[in-house]
């Protein structure tokens, strides 16, 4: 192990001229080295359950598909390159939808390998195969919006009253079960509230309706 990295300290980066590369190009015969800091610069497929590193020659490319004209990327809709290149991909299924490399490995962290799907005709297999075997990261979890905590604001039930002048003595978050300062929330989109007494409601009133959804000086209640 000592041997080999007194090799590699003589290696010269084909990147940046400096010595000490030690990593090769996967390329059989090749024998481009770079550093690891350098290998942003060269290509990275990660097809196998560990990253392979190609020189810039010899990395992995989806064969002269030519992208009609001023075809745009499926995700951020921006144009892309006229052809398949390093920088622009098409799904291998459809062959429609185009794409920009940075786009798909965002799209790639964010669907996660459960969901990760081309966007325009929801091919898997070959979608994701593909698109590893371009250099896409593609990590084994769920979708991003799945994780715990993630929707957790969605949940909450809006809890403070919201009536132009709040006469709770305990405060716009002071709630009782009944009574004068029980919280009402809108009937028709619950994100705003108002306490019976702030809003002269009787305690026969069931429902409220909010200014924003009933217009402005017209809450409605029953």
């Amino acid at each position: 192990l000592q041997l080999m990295g007194l090799l590699c300290s003589f290696q010269d980066c084909f990147i940046c001229g400096e010595r000490g590369a030690t990593i090769t190009c996967w390329q059989k015969g090749c024998k481009r080295r770079f550093h690891l800091s350098c290998a942003r610069f060269a290509h990275h497929p990660s097809s196998s359950s560990f990253p392979r590193s190609f020189c810039w020659e010899h990395r992995p490319s989806q064969a002269g598909v030519v992208a009609p004209e001023n075809a745009a990327c499926f995700i951020c809709l921006d144009v892309v390159e006229g052809i398949a290149s390093y920088r622009t991909l098409v799904c291998p299924a459809c062959k429609h939808a185009w794409f920009h490399r940075a786009c798909v490995q965002n799209y790639a962290l964010h669907v996660g390998f459960v969901c990760f799907s081309c966007p325009h005709c929801q091919n898997q297999y070959q979608f994701l195969t593909e698109m590893r075997t371009m250099g896409t990261r593609i990590p084994r979890r769920g979708p991003s919006w799945t994780e715990e905590g993630a929707y957790a604001q969605l949940c909450e039930r809006h809890s403070r009253c919201d009536a132009r002048q709040c006469l709770c003595p305990g405060g716009r978050k002071e709630a009782e079960r009944e009574g004068p300062w029980q919280l009402l929330l809108c009937c028709s989109c619950s994100a705003e509230g108002t306490h019976r007494r702030c809003s002269s409601l009787k305690h026969s009133t069931t429902s409220w309706e909010c200014d924003t959804c009933a217009g402005a000086g017209t809450c409605k209640y029953q």
